[in-house]
């Protein structure tokens, strides 16, 4: 039996050799950490303390307003120094709470569970809620909605996305190896809210290691197993997991709970437990920092509110001034212009680059090959839906199901011409949801 995959994907160059090999290294903060107060999906975090409050590791600072909606909480201990508008990774500015570290990392006294099969559903949801956790794979959906869907029974699915299918990327690798227990523990806390569902790691075949290392974990267990992926992009996408592990297919109007599954990535369930369990809140995360200019690739354990340029520092600095510099991987990530912003919950790699094949790349006319078509995942046809872009013609490109794009960008990728297939049809998914959302 051949390895578990989707139609269509691409294989870029992967590039994991630079760091992956790198033992996960502490970083301190030495400036001022910045907290957005949008580090989710949903309504900001609201502050809950003042210029001037003195505040401890763990400490909440920002509220969370609403139920898709997740809070805040200091990485250090210090001084609030200001709330205001501060610049994140986007580009956009965003009302932020910067805290000036006093260098001693006093923190608050947590609340641990001794025995978490003996918590009730709520239980659980709630300790999730108030560690705000969020995913982090990118998403930053609050993952206590995530984890309360309107019929848990019907839920036989729980997947641990460990495919980290986007080149460069190595931290969700680090913790499958350095974090193994705590990550399988995180899962056994997710069945507990699903007792007709069986838990699976799925994870590509270009880490033999992972797969060896969690099939020991997991051999015991009888709800949980491994299912080794075709290595190929975008397998971490979340449409394309639960095809390459179920067989069941999902579209842009439907949710994984509507096929049965819960999908969440390595970090966040390793949040789930640290969370549930030990009652740490969401405050830390693994980050790699790599790419051919980067003097010293690796992976950093960092505070949240740590500035992209401290870790940067970290890693030696460049060697070479980079031709270009991105906040996430080469495929789905985007281009950074400063790196005096904050890495949060859903920033997971900085890449610095000697060449810039995207900016060098001379579009030309499509000359109809085909390749987009056999490369997208959700099986359109990208060179035309582009075209309907650019002639702006939403009607043409939602009746030829444009709205069904994941943003991959294997259409791109895989162009012979170098067209920005993905960016066109970027643009126009967003005005059509625009205009509805005005209507």
């Amino acid at each position: 039996m051949g390895l578990r995959t989707f139609r269509g994907g691409v294989h870029p160059f992967e590039g994991k050799e630079l760091s992956k090999d790198e033992a996960t290294k502490e970083l301190i903060p030495k400036g001022p950490l910045v907290y957005s107060l949008s580090q989710h999906i949903g309504a900001p975090a609201s502050p809950i303390v003042a210029v001037g409050d003195h505040v401890l590791k763990g400490q909440k600072i920002a509220e969370a307003q609403g139920f898709v909606s997740s809070p805040i909480f200091a990485s250090v201990s210090g001084t609030v120094k200001a709330i205001e508008p501060h610049r994140v990774p986007t580009g956009d500015m965003v009302n932020s709470i910067i805290i000036e570290s006093d260098g001693e990392f006093k923190e608050v006294e947590y609340q641990p569970v001794e025995d978490v099969t003996k918590l009730s559903r709520e239980e659980i949801i709630n300790r999730i809620k108030e560690g705000g956790v969020v995913g982090m794979g990118g998403a930053g959906f609050p993952t206590h909605v995530k984890l309360s869907p309107k019929e848990p029974d019907k839920i036989d699915y729980v997947i641990v996305n460990c495919a980290e299918c986007e080149p460069y990327l190595t931290s969700d690798y680090r913790i499958m190896l350095d974090d193994t227990e705590d990550l399988v523990e995180g899962v056994k806390i997710m069945l507990q809210l699903f007792p007709n569902a069986k838990g699976v790691f799925g994870v590509e075949n270009n880490k033999p290691d992972c797969i060896k290392k969690l099939e020991e974990a997991v051999k015991n267990e009888p709800r949980l197993s491994v299912c080794p992926l075709q290595t190929k992009y975008p397998q971490g996408g979340e449409r394309q997991m639960i095809y390459a592990v179920t067989g069941r297919s999902i579209n842009s109007k439907m949710l994984p709970a509507d096929a049965g599954c819960v999908v969440d990535n390595v970090e966040t369930v390793t949040s789930i437990y640290d969370a549930v369990k030990l009652g740490r809140p969401n405050m830390e995360r693994i980050f790699t920092v790599t790419g051919e200019a980067v003097r010293h690739p690796g992976n950093f354990k960092f505070m949240m509110g740590t500035s992209f340029q401290e870790l940067l520092d970290a890693a030696g600095g460049c060697v070479t001034e980079p031709a270009k510099m991105i906040a996430g991987g080469t495929m789905m990530g985007f281009s950074m212009f400063d790196l005096d912003v904050p890495a949060g919950k859903t920033h997971s790699a900085l890449l610095c680059l000697t060449k810039d094949e995207v900016a060098e790349a001379k579009g030309t006319a499509c000359i109809n090959c085909g390749r987009c078509v056999e490369a997208c995942p959700e099986l359109l046809v990208p060179s035309r839906l582009a075209k309907f872009s650019e002639r702006n013609r939403p009607e043409d490109f939602t009746k030829w199901h444009g709205l069904e794009c994941v943003e991959c960008g294997s259409c791109s990728f895989i162009c012979p011409a170098k067209r920005p297939l993905a960016q066109a049809i970027k643009d126009m998914k967003k005005d059509i949801l625009a205009a509805r959302r005005k209507k």
